[in-house]
């Protein structure tokens, strides 16, 4: 979510400079929607890596379940 507030905010940046031929805002507006790249990416990963170890623990019990 806070990812695309920042995608949001920088589209806004390098617009409103844009207009006003503010070079200094269209960079913060690209650095803004940059970070929310990065931000996006991290989470997606985050995401993955908790879905793997879901599946490994559901395997783990599994195992211990079936020994008995």
């Amino acid at each position: 979510m806070e990812d695309r507030i920042d995608e949001a905010k920088g589209r806004t940046k390098e617009a409103v400079g844009a207009l006003t031929d503010d070079d200094e805002l269209r960079r913060e507006g690209k650095m803004d929607r940059a970070g929310a790249s990065v931000k996006r990416k991290v989470r997606e990963g985050k995401d993955a890596i908790d879905e793997r170890v879901d599946d490994v623990k559901e395997k783990v019990d599994d195992a211990l379940h079936d020994d008995r």
